[in-house]
């Protein structure tokens, strides 16, 4: 069905058609016609972060900001979806257009910059929703105007709110369309707001009696000696899980082609190996005991076994679902089932 639509959506600038295919998905899950839009995957459960995902295949944050349509995607198949960025308060994001399809090059270029309502909005949404049939993450950042010094009461605030409703939380330090978000990223500034974050996830634990698994999430721009850091601190303080990688500010493979000088980040098929590439090195520094979600690049099931050779338990789509639609959902799960299965795989080269 996807086909059929998908020049209709086309025809729409890219910020409309996002906001179309959301109220059409609300729309097919509410009338009963979700399986129309793809096929579900049969069960690939997958354990990570203390939690047994339905499958390893999930929605990463972006699409769905305020957590309004969790169970229309969620029907689509997805092991688990990841709502957000969330901010303390809603703030509209840059001005637009801010959104860019290149398809030729089956990428996108975004510099929404954490438009959302509010995170008292989306724990509202939460609240709503009947989650079925999968995981739920949520996505927490910080406001534009708040600055870095500050940068741990916003991501404390959602921290708390979203605390008792997620499944687990993944904290957003690596968009690119946030003014000077990315240099939380640096060692001292990293381990000094991962450490107030996991102190107060413990706390957070005690005080509603289970413990929610906080992921970190970082940019694919990293130097080798910064991802070296980054493990080095995240390992130290044991963080629950790594999501490599954000958008990027690259525009290797892109060159020459419309809207390729556009600001913000890029993401789709020319992130796919700078992605990787940080999600394989992370791993060979990391902890085995932290697991590590892939999402950059994927727009195939081989690209979805690629991750998991690199090292990702789980995996995440985004902009793949702009170009192929929900059936990727169903690839990705079977790509990464016979990938699983295969007796020899385990002692094969990673796929590249």
């Amino acid at each position: 069905m996807y086909s059929i639509v998908r020049p209709f959506l086309f025809g729409l600038d890219a910020e409309t058609a996002h906001g179309a295919t959301l109220a059409a998905m609300e729309a097919a899950y509410r009338s009963g016609l979700s399986p129309l839009l793809g096929r579900r995957p049969a069960p690939l459960p997958t354990r990570a972060f203390g939690l047994t995902f339905p499958n390893p295949v999930g929605l990463a944050a972006g699409l769905d900001k305020n957590g309004a349509h969790i169970d229309a995607l969620l029907a689509l198949g997805f092991g688990f979806v990841e709502v957000g960025t969330v901010t303390p308060r809603a703030q509209e994001g840059n001005p637009k257009p801010r959104m860019f399809r290149l398809p030729d090059q089956q990428a996108v270029i975004n510099r929404l910059g954490f438009n959302n309502g509010g995170v008292d909005e989306l724990v509202r949404n939460v609240g709503k929703a009947r989650r079925r049939g999968g995981l739920l993450g949520i996505n927490i950042g910080k406001n534009k105007d708040t600055p870095n010094e500050s940068a741990e009461t916003d991501y404390l605030h959602c921290l708390e709110r979203v605390y008792p409703l997620a499944d687990y939380v993944t904290v957003n330090i690596s968009s690119p369309n946030t003014a000077g978000l990315r240099e939380l990223q640096e060692e001292q500034s990293l381990r000094r707001l991962v450490s107030i974050l996991r102190e107060a996830q413990e706390r957070l634990g005690a005080l509603h009696g289970k413990r929610v698994p906080m992921l970190v999430k970082i940019a694919p721009d990293l130097s080798d000696d910064d991802v070296q850091a980054a493990a080095r601190v995240l390992g130290d303080l044991n963080v629950d899980g790594v999501i490599a990688t954000n958008t990027t500010v690259s525009r290797i493979g892109i060159d020459g082609a419309p809207h390729a000088s556009e600001t913000g980040g890029l993401s789709g098929r020319p992130l796919m190996g700078e992605a990787t590439a940080v999600l394989r090195m992370m791993r060979t520094r990391l902890p085995e005991s932290i697991p590590m979600i892939g999402v950059g690049g994927i727009l195939s099931g081989a690209d979805a076994a690629t991750k998991m050779a690199a090292g990702a338990t789980l995996v995440q789509c985004y902009t793949g679902l702009v170009y192929r639609g929900p059936a990727l959902v169903h690839e990705c799960v079977e790509a990464m089932r016979r990938r699983k299965e295969a007796p020899s795989r385990g002692n094969m080269p990673p796929i590249v």
